[in-house]
């Protein structure tokens, strides 16, 4: 993606059987327990949280999947665009339905959304991004993500990247911590 402006409006946003299909991503990065980096430093699996502008709580960055372009592509839109980080996506978690008191239109009179939700590997902070100005972000252990989420879906999704990440680290039996820095 190479200018860095937030899409806004709804005209290319996709809709099914009346729910608004949203795409997003747990960004995800390992760090040393300690100041040392060595073989016997434990590494710490991390999660990107955001802050909403329109409460408490802090959320995974989400939104609106367009027509003119993949599932995959609008959850890597949106973790540039609300978090600022660039990654790779490493898996599908699933599927969350959940309202939205936001997003009530025509399309979707009760607020219906269904999200596609990612584990993003991020190998890039940016130092601006389209909406800094709005949003913090912070990074957290799983545990502390799962006291500070504002919504139970994402919860629950972060229940979901954990089960896949300890799939994914019995299967490989290593951490991938390609390019860390």
């Amino acid at each position: 993606m190479s200018d860095l402006v937030a899409r806004t409006g709804r005209h290319q946003q996709r809709y099914e059987d009346g729910c608004r299909l949203v795409s997003g991503c747990i960004p995800y990065k390992y760090r040393d327990s300690d100041e040392r980096s060595d073989a016997s430093s434990e590494r710490i699996l991390e999660v990107l949280m955001i802050n909403s502008p329109s409460g408490p709580g802090l959320l995974f960055p989400k939104g609106g999947w367009e027509n003119d372009e993949t599932v995959e592509e609008a959850a890597e839109r949106e973790a540039v665009e609300e978090a600022g980080v660039r990654g790779d996506l490493m898996g599908f978690l699933g599927e969350f339905d959940f309202r939205s008191k936001t997003h009530q239109d025509e399309f979707s009179p009760e607020g219906l959304c269904r999200a596609s939700m990612f584990a993003l590997l991020v190998k890039e902070e940016l130092e601006s991004w389209p909406e800094q100005s709005t949003r913090s972000r912070k990074w957290l252990t799983i545990s502390e993500a799962a006291k500070n989420c504002r919504h139970a879906w994402m919860r629950n999704a972060l229940l979901q990247f954990s089960k896949w990440h300890d799939e994914k680290m019995m299967n490989t039996g290593e951490e991938d911590c390609s390019n860390q820095d």
